[in-house]
């Protein structure tokens, strides 16, 4: 038959399984926003369709690439193809293809809340630098168990879909029909494929669709990552550098709008103070009730004694905020003020050239540097950044040396390391500067049997934790009190990032980087609260201030000090291509060349934009954030992280 020679009931067969891989799509989206939606905030049906529409060109994309051999496997002229151990073939490449992405879709519903995008190409960075990964894979399925069992009948449910239509076997009659039937499904299909791919059209005047494409016909910029699918970030990131040199700016521009050179010198400093900073696992400034004063959140209780009684002797700033979403990723932000972006700095081609950091200023004054953190030593890719910043020491689980305070996890809990850290600073030439990496606030949320019931469990599996390293942190402090160096010492705390939420103030979008931030030496001036804009990259810039660096050094921070005459300015990577800055007078959403959003500072879910009412305070903020991404970028590739006179 003319009907079996041209190939139809195949090719009906192949648009159907393509078709059930879109509808698979979009339930993978509904899982993602019933999984997510206090983050992702879909108010209802109606709103999911429309997100579900948006986001089809970007499943159809993610299909093409993944389907890519199943397709042409199913076109190529071979009559064979027909008999069933050939379509046995077919149902495998189609179910291990589409399986993969299936899985990596699932482990995103968990994870998304922790890192807040979609999983980009890097994915496997988090994880490859630890010596237990099995035990951590065993670890998620045990803890996320009902997603495994969610994953499995998912897949039963497809699989099942997908049988309830076969190619059945048919002789060919006519082979000169048949091939060029095949010749011309091969040409159809190619066509589709690039479409596909592309997102929608083969117009010479657009591009393949990117992650930015999310942020179109938006009311808010959060949506995007609705609109998206992991296949589909994972797919358009994998293996790319997203570092472009850009000349849109003049130098002059730069140098007085973003200020990359700095220089503060007027500070007296007769004897250098010792530096301690305190990255505190997961430490958001929703847990810290000193930070939380004046922000009139209903029924706000606090997880941080000892940081609060701190925090009223010290210097704070409520309105700080992180530059990024992962551990690895604070350390360039906190240490070098190098944030991270679409691809980590720490990821990236260029994170082993020579970088100026608050370590190498304070390595040129006569200090000794330590980094301390209490994972097996290599884990998270810490040493080697470490190593890569020139501490002088670094002290891990191998130093420690004493497997009974073991988490299980990830490392030694925070009480016996930071006792551990007492006792090295004790035996430490002055001054000396001392990075303390607290690791018991991470995920899986567990503390030590001995403590069990002493710590308010709060809301989340989390506020055990941080009162748990809050009381570690009390206990550090109380055996440091009668040390040599306490007095002459700067304690500066922040957190590598934020993580489970329980206030909607801090559900919103802009809050997802709400990271601490105090300064506190005893019987110091170092005291109030400064309600400015402040974020990790102004760390550095501070530290070289308070051990009296004199020299002019690269830094896209500001003192907090001195810096009180430079206008307060913050930059994190929003998701989808974009990124989130900040001043004293707007939000804005900048998708790499304009700005896509304007926003009130009031306005922290970013729900009103105000974009068709542009003024100048506005263009000055969007002119800043291009002008800060062209100078990172092109320093970065210029290799030019530190000051250069010449």
């Amino acid at each position: 038959m003319i009907y079996n020679d041209l190939r139809l009931q195949e090719y009906s067969v192949l648009i159907y399984r393509i078709l059930l891989a879109h509808i698979a799509y979009v339930f993978l989206r509904l899982l993602f926003v019933i999984f997510n939606n206090d983050i992702v905030q879909v108010s209802d049906l109606e709103n999911f369709l429309s997100l579900s529409i948006l986001g089809l060109r970007f499943d159809s994309s993610a299909i093409a690439y993944s389907n890519l051999f199943f397709i042409f496997f199913s076109v190529l002229p071979l009559s064979f193809l027909r008999f069933k151990k050939h379509q046995f073939f077919s149902t495998l490449l189609y179910f291990i293809s589409n399986s993969i992405f299936l899985i990596l879709n699932f482990i995103d519903f968990a994870y998304y809340r922790f890192n807040l995008n979609r999983m980009m190409g890097n994915f496997l960075e988090s994880i490859s630098k630890e010596n237990n990964k099995l035990k951590l894979i065993f670890h998620f399925l045990f803890q996320y168990l009902n997603l495994v069992v969610l994953f499995f009948l998912f897949l039963f449910i497809w699989i099942g879909l997908y049988k309830l239509i076969k190619v059945k076997e048919e002789k060919i009659e006519n082979n000169k029909i048949y091939y060029l039937s095949s010749i011309f499904g091969i040409l159809i299909s190619s066509a589709l494929i690039v479409m596909m791919a592309r997102g929608g059209d083969f117009r010479k005047s657009t591009r393949p669709i990117t992650l930015i494409d999310a942020m179109d016909n938006l009311s808010k910029p959060v949506h995007s990552d609705v609109v998206l699918n992991t296949s589909f970030t994972i797919i358009r990131t994998w293996g790319k550098n997203s570092f472009k040199k850009s000349t849109r700016f003049n130098d002059f521009e730069v140098a007085s709008q973003v200020k990359p050179i700095k220089n503060y010198n007027e500070r007296e400093v007769i004897k250098k103070p010792n530096i301690v900073i305190f990255i505190i696992e997961s430490m958001g400034r929703e847990y810290w009730g000193e930070l939380n004063k004046n922000k009139n959140i209903k029924n706000f209780k606090s997880f941080t004694p000892f940081l609060d009684s701190l925090s009223k002797h010290s210097l704070i700033f409520p309105n700080a905020f992180a530059t990024s979403r992962k551990s690895i990723h604070a350390m360039p932000s906190v240490l070098a003020g190098v944030p991270s972006f679409e691809i980590a700095y720490t990821s990236s081609y260029y994170s082993r050239q020579k970088l100026e950091s608050l370590v190498s200023i304070s390595n040129a004054l006569g200090y000794d540097t330590s980094f301390l953190h209490g994972a097996k030593n290599g884990s998270m890719g810490f040493q080697g950044f470490a190593n890569t910043l020139g501490y002088d020491n670094y002290y891990g689980r191998d130093e420690f040396n004493n497997d009974e305070e073991y988490d299980g996890f990830w490392g030694i809990w925070d009480e016996p390391f930071l006792q551990f850290s007492k006792s090295i600073l004790d035996y430490k030439n002055e001054p000396f500067l001392a990075t303390i990496f607290t690791l018991s606030s991470h995920e899986p949320y567990i503390i030590p049997d001995k403590f069990k019931g002493m710590f308010d469990n709060g809301y989340l599996p989390i506020h055990k934790c941080v009162g748990y390293t809050d009381y570690s942190i009390r206990q550090f402090f109380k055996s440091i009190e009668k040390s040599s160096w306490f007095e002459n010492t700067v304690f500066i705390f922040t957190s590598d990032h934020t993580n489970q939420s329980y206030y909607k103030y801090y559900q919103s979008t802009v809050n997802r980087f709400a990271t601490p931030l105090i300064i506190y030496k005893k019987n110091s001036d170092f005291k109030g609260v400064d309600n400015r804009l402040a974020s990790h990259l102004d760390i550095y810039p501070t530290v070289a201030e308070l051990i009296g660096y004199k020299k002019p050094f690269r830094s896209w921070g500001r003192s907090l000090f001195s810096g009180k005459n430079e206008p307060p300015f913050t930059i994190n990577y929003f998701g989808g291509g974009a990124y989130l800055s900040m001043d004293e007078n707007f939000i804005c959403v900048y998708d790499g060349n304009k700005a896509i959003g304007f926003y009130n500072l009031s306005d922290l879910n970013l729900e009103e934009n105000l974009i068709q009412n542009k003024n100048q305070n506005m263009l000055r903020l969007e002119k800043k954030t291009g002008l800060f991404l062209q100078d990172y970028f092109n320093r970065i590739i210029n290799n030019k992280m530190y000051y250069n006179p010449k």
